[in-house]
């Protein structure tokens, strides 16, 4: 009891000492907690309102109500674009390990003049924004004949993933030990049994790290899917959201719109309250070796 009444009383008196200057970064840091969450409350708010309620989103939690989210799941065709946003993410970020680790391994252990210009042609990727050479991309493609499906928007997303995750992946390798890589070698494993077997498993966090990032990105971006998609049926969770924004003729139904919002980011949600450990242990261990 004595030693709980002294942790308590240095407890109390490091509050008591507290400067101004944490106690000024702490209100900075609540003030910016509340404008990032504020947004969000205002959209779980008002879609949970039913179509027609059009009062203040500010006032929250007036109205409890599905009939949004019934109208948005029905319009959206959810469960297909669904799986064609799944489709999409999931194969997108599996190319883009493969192809990135496969390209980080040997920048990362070949000690030459090479290596190091095919490190930053990889860097000078992240320069130009892809969206800026869109139309003569656009035109390349219908030159080549490749056919607008929910394939389609995946070449752009591998290719512009590609520069970060080799980043990231060519940094990280410098922590895998050459000598294990020796050992395999002595053992008479061959060059894709070493990378495989050996050095792909010890990747692990840098790999959690591109799912994370490049996932993310994918799964939430409408742009490509827009572009490159002609058929609805085809379409991707973000582009049939917007769908909702309407036009001069058909105002938005913004509650329907944000129940819209909400069922995009469900998937997400569920997905890192399953897998949040892993997703915090590997941003953290990619962020200390990357």
């Amino acid at each position: 009891m004595a030693f709980g009444k002294k942790d308590a009383y240095v407890e109390k008196e490091k509050v008591e000492k507290m400067s101004p200057r944490i106690f000024a970064l702490y209100v900075i840091i609540v003030l910016f907690c509340i404008i990032v969450i504020a947004p969000l409350v205002i959209v779980f708010s008002s879609s949970l309102r039913v179509p027609e309620n059009q009062a203040s989103p500010l006032v929250l939690f007036s109205q409890f109500s599905l009939e949004s989210y019934k109208k948005a799941f029905a319009n959206m065709n959810y469960p297909k674009e669904f799986f064609n946003s799944l489709i999409t993410t999931a194969g997108s970020v599996i190319l883009v390990v493969l192809f990135a680790t496969m390209a980080a391994y040997p920048i990362g252990r070949i000690k030459s003049k090479f290596a190091r210009f095919l490190y930053f042609f990889f860097i000078s990727g992240l320069i130009v924004p892809s969206q800026m050479v869109i139309v003569p991309i656009a035109q390349m493609i219908s030159r080549l004949g490749i056919p607008n499906t929910r394939f389609t928007p995946m070449l752009m997303f591998i290719t512009c993933s590609m520069p970060f995750s080799v980043f990231l992946y060519a940094g990280f390798m410098k922590s895998v030990p050459v000598e294990i890589e020796e050992s395999a070698y002595l053992d008479g494993a061959g060059l894709w049994k070493r990378f495989s077997s050996v050095v792909f498993p010890l990747l692990k966090p840098a790999t959690v790290s591109t799912i994370i990032t490049q996932g993310l990105w994918i799964w939430n971006d409408y742009f490509y899917p827009m572009v490159f998609i002609s058929k609805k049926d085809q379409y991707s969770l973000p582009v049939g959201m917007i769908q909702f924004l309407g036009d001069k003729e058909n105002p938005a139904q913004w509650n329907v719109l944000f129940a819209a919002c909400v069922l995009c980011a469900l998937p997400l949600i569920i997905l890192f309250t399953l897998l949040q450990k892993q997703f915090i242990n590997g941003i953290a261990a990619g962020a200390v070796k990357g």
